[in-house]
């Protein structure tokens, strides 16, 4: 299935980030909410969480801090923002989150 996904790893933790809220934005002019969803054991999202989508600029905002302050520690960043691009839908847009309380890396996953 063609799509944009996302999981999130706790490298502090060496496990999959669970319950994290993560907002899928458009922009258009600006950015618009067009998904949401709660990342699972897995530390993913279910792969239908976005039924269609288009070519353009993409944010994916990871609620970090709520996931942080729920294990009782301290974080730096409340959420971490990546914004992309889409040119070509027949792509698959694997969007990974590698996270710890004071750092965090992505690249572009397959």
């Amino acid at each position: 299935m063609k799509s944009i996904s996302t999981h999130i790893l706790d490298t502090a933790a060496g496990k999959p980030a669970a319950n994290v809220t993560i907002d899928l934005e458009f922009l258009n002019g600006s950015f618009a909410q067009v998904a949401r969803a709660v990342t699972n054991s897995d530390g993913r999202v279910a792969p239908d969480w976005l039924a269609q989508f288009k070519p353009g600029t993409y944010r994916i905002r990871f609620h970090i801090g709520d996931y942080f302050k729920a294990r009782n520690e301290t974080c730096f960043y409340p959420y971490v923002e990546i914004v992309f691009e889409v040119k070509d839908v027949s792509q698959h847009y694997h969007v990974p989150l590698l996270v710890s309380a004071y750092g965090y890396s992505t690249y572009r996953g397959s």
